[in-house]
Protein backbone atom coordinates (compact mmCIF):
# COMPACT_ATOMS: atom_id res chain seq x y z
CA UNK A 1 0.00 0.00 0.00
CA UNK A 2 1.17 3.45 -0.73
CA UNK A 3 1.15 6.10 1.96
CA UNK A 4 3.21 9.11 0.66
CA UNK A 5 3.05 10.69 3.91
CA UNK A 6 4.66 7.94 5.38
CA UNK A 7 6.74 7.64 2.97
CA UNK A 8 8.10 11.41 2.99
CA UNK A 9 8.31 11.31 7.04
CA UNK A 10 10.82 8.15 6.60
CA UNK A 11 12.46 10.25 3.93
CA UNK A 12 13.03 12.97 5.35
CA UNK A 13 14.15 11.62 9.08
CA UNK A 14 16.01 8.85 7.42
CA UNK A 15 17.39 9.52 3.93
CA UNK A 16 17.92 13.10 4.20
CA UNK A 17 20.23 12.83 6.95
CA UNK A 18 22.58 10.03 5.20
CA UNK A 19 22.66 12.04 2.13
CA UNK A 20 23.65 15.21 3.66
CA UNK A 21 26.91 13.22 4.33
CA UNK A 22 27.91 12.47 0.98
CA UNK A 23 30.18 14.37 -0.22
CA UNK A 24 28.91 17.15 -3.23
CA UNK A 25 25.75 16.59 -1.68
CA UNK A 26 23.78 20.11 -2.86
CA UNK A 27 20.11 19.52 -2.38
CA UNK A 28 17.16 17.35 -2.15
CA UNK A 29 13.76 16.80 -3.31
CA UNK A 30 11.05 14.64 -2.38
CA UNK A 31 7.66 14.83 -4.52
CA UNK A 32 4.11 13.32 -4.58
CA UNK A 33 3.40 13.04 -7.63
CA UNK A 34 -0.11 11.49 -6.73
CA UNK A 35 -1.70 8.77 -7.88
CA UNK A 36 1.08 6.69 -5.57
CA UNK A 37 3.48 8.02 -7.93
CA UNK A 38 7.01 9.09 -5.45
CA UNK A 39 9.71 11.16 -7.49
CA UNK A 40 13.37 12.41 -5.79
CA UNK A 41 15.52 14.47 -7.04
CA UNK A 42 19.19 14.51 -6.03
CA UNK A 43 21.66 17.19 -6.56
CA UNK A 44 25.12 16.78 -6.06
CA UNK A 45 28.54 18.88 -7.16
CA UNK A 46 30.07 15.70 -9.41
CA UNK A 47 29.39 11.99 -10.59
CA UNK A 48 31.55 10.12 -7.82
CA UNK A 49 28.59 11.90 -5.30
CA UNK A 50 25.90 10.76 -7.24
CA UNK A 51 27.01 7.30 -7.55
CA UNK A 52 27.36 7.28 -3.92
CA UNK A 53 24.11 8.25 -3.18
CA UNK A 54 22.30 5.58 -5.25
CA UNK A 55 24.27 3.26 -3.19
CA UNK A 56 23.05 4.67 0.04
CA UNK A 57 19.54 4.88 -1.61
CA UNK A 58 19.07 1.23 -2.55
CA UNK A 59 20.37 0.35 1.36
CA UNK A 60 17.72 3.01 2.53
CA UNK A 61 14.61 1.61 0.47
CA UNK A 62 15.59 -1.88 1.33
CA UNK A 63 15.42 -1.32 4.65
CA UNK A 64 12.52 1.40 5.59
CA UNK A 65 11.00 2.19 2.43
CA UNK A 66 9.93 -1.23 0.42
CA UNK A 67 6.88 -1.54 2.38
CA UNK A 68 5.53 1.47 0.94
CA UNK A 69 6.73 1.70 -2.61
CA UNK A 70 3.95 -0.35 -4.76
CA UNK A 71 7.14 -0.85 -7.34
CA UNK A 72 10.62 -0.92 -7.46
CA UNK A 73 12.19 2.65 -7.77
CA UNK A 74 13.73 3.45 -11.04
CA UNK A 75 17.37 5.76 -11.50
CA UNK A 76 18.01 7.89 -13.74
CA UNK A 77 20.91 9.81 -13.73
CA UNK A 78 22.73 13.04 -15.62
CA UNK A 79 24.32 16.12 -16.15
CA UNK A 80 22.16 19.61 -15.40
CA UNK A 81 21.81 21.16 -18.91
CA UNK A 82 19.65 24.33 -17.34
CA UNK A 83 18.96 25.63 -14.45
CA UNK A 84 16.96 28.77 -12.83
Amino acid sequence: MTDPDEAGRRVDEGFVPILRQVPGFVAYYWIDAGDGVMVSTSVFDDRDGAEESITRAAEFVRESLASLLPNPPQITAGEVMAAG
